[in-house]
């Protein structure tokens, strides 16, 4: 049985508890044991990477782009192979998997070329004689604490720019998928980075994740999750004045007017509120459609989606993975009945499938005469559950999609250039969709929301500056 080892000051080492990684498309399929680390592993990484921290601040851009070009083309060599352990582990479908992996290779990719593209100013002072320069500097350690929809992706788009900008690093990868976080680090390993700038650590969010918060030696953290957990998180970070980035979720609207392509729309709604199991952050869990398209926008969502084939991860005939483990599941099945006492009706899906091998299935769900009243419209689900708020015009629309805490990714399917340009400039949404899923961004442009989705500076792209590295204005007289 493989191990999935913490990685500390360059050297792998288990934790004295262990805890087994489950294939959640085959519950009996124990993939590996992976160290559940403790406080004094994680102290440990933090020195390490606190010790390591002014060698790499002082590298050169070359040196950088070596390690993150070395980085990115390993993860791109192996994606087949990654992407089958992190189906396997994650539930998701084997060509999501797959291009989940080639993702996390670009983004490496990409951040070794920003290291060759390090800028600054140099402006003339308002004083006779004196010069002014701006520079970008490294924060020190970065504490990176993970999600497990998206294993390897997310790991890589906090940890290739934390490491680009000359910062150490203590990743704090989410325990129920252990696998890619340590295959990620192994490929760091043998990159030529020097010893304890970067480090891993495997452990419960509770107690190591809310330590490196906490910790005196960490200068920043970047968190994605849970919204309840991301307060906590600003809360601690802003007592001590560290700087903090929280990317925490959405309720994603998909608008559907009239005027739209109905098979377009149709595809566009399937894709981002069902595929990868409905487990994304950018999901389009509300698809709020105009009154005259319904009924036809209707039939045909529900014929789409008893066509979809629901099963084990690994197989290339499945389009809907499992959940990721038995609370999620149970999760998704308590926000159906929720959904349902309060007046919503199911229209197709929302059954615990029975499947071999055994795993976490659910069909599909779709729910309709739902309003943004109820808890299923509010919250989010996580898991493929989608409900239906119909609306008599744009306006109308426009207004319920704003009607939210969150504010991550909104779609429109529309032909109207009008609608489709005042929904780009009056959504309140980090993300704008036009024709497309609410989910599905690219690894080069800058990734966010507003309200409650999203807080501090935005993550991917050159934007990433902005968190992992601080502005100095050096002010010279010659």
């Amino acid at each position: 049985m493989q191990e999935f080892p913490n990685y500390i000051d360059g050297e792998w080492c288990m934790s004295a508890v262990t805890r087994p990684n489950i294939n959640p498309s085959d519950i009996r399929d124990v993939i590996g044991q992976a160290a559940n680390a403790d406080a004094a592993d994680l102290d440990r990484a933090v020195a390490a990477a606190r010790q390591a921290a002014p060698g790499w601040a002082a590298s050169t851009p070359q040196q950088r782009f070596d390690v993150l070009d070395a980085i990115g083309s390993e993860i791109l060599a192996r994606k087949q192979e990654l992407g089958t352990l992190l189906s396997r582990e994650e539930g998701k479908t084997l060509v999501e998997g797959i291009g989940e992996v080639a993702r996390a290779g670009q983004i490496f990719k990409f951040f070794a070329g920003e290291a060759l593209r390090m800028s600054g100013e140099k402006l003339a002072s308002v004083r006779p004689g004196v010069e002014v320069e701006i520079q970008r500097e490294p924060l020190g350690v970065v504490g990176l604490i993970t999600p497990w929809n998206f294993p390897i992706a997310i790991p890589a788009w906090k940890s290739a720019p934390a490491l680009c900008f000359g910062n150490s690093v203590v990743l704090k990868g989410a325990e129920a998928v252990p696998g890619s976080s340590w295959a990620l680090a192994d490929i760091i390993a043998r990159s030529g980075l020097p010893k304890g700038v970067f480090n891993l650590v495997n452990g419960e969010g509770a107690d190591v994740g809310a330590r490196l918060v906490a910790h005196p030696d960490v200068d920043a953290i970047s968190f994605t999750g849970s919204v309840v957990t991301g307060r906590q998180i600003a809360q601690v970070c802003a007592g001590q004045m560290k700087k903090v980035q929280l990317e925490m979720g959405g309720k994603n609207p998909m608008v559907v007017l009239d005027d739209a392509d109905l098979d377009l729309a149709v595809d566009a709604c399937i894709n981002g509120a069902f595929f990868s199991t409905g487990q994304r952050c950018t999901a389009s869990s509300r698809l709020i459609v105009t009154e005259g398209i319904y009924p036809d926008f209707v039939e045909r969502m529900v014929t789409a989606l008893s066509q979809l084939k629901v099963g084990p991860a690994l197989d290339p005939q499945t389009q809907i993975g499992p959940a990721i483990d038995q609370a999620q599941l149970e999760k998704d099945l308590h926000y159906l009945a929720v959904a349902q006492q309060e007046g919503a009706r199911l229209l197709c899906g929302g059954e615990r499938l029975s499947l071999e091998p055994a795993g976490f299935y659910l069909s599909p769900a779709l729910l309709a005469e739902t309003d943004n009243a109820m808890r299923i419209n509010r919250e989010e689900v996580f898991g493929p559950v989608a409900t239906l708020i119909k609306v008599q015009d744009y306006e109308a629309a426009l207004a319920a999609a704003n009607d939210t805490e969150f504010g991550l990714s909104a779609g429109i399917c529309t032909r109207s250039l009008k609608y489709a340009s005042d929904f780009r400039r009056r959504v309140r949404a980090g993300m704008v969709m036009v024709n497309l899923p609410t989910a599905g961004v690219d690894y080069h442009v800058p990734f966010g929301g507003t309200k409650g989705s999203s807080y501090g500076s935005r993550e991917q792209g050159r934007y990433a500056a902005e968190f992992y590295s601080s502005v100095k204005t050096a002010y010279i007289q010659p």
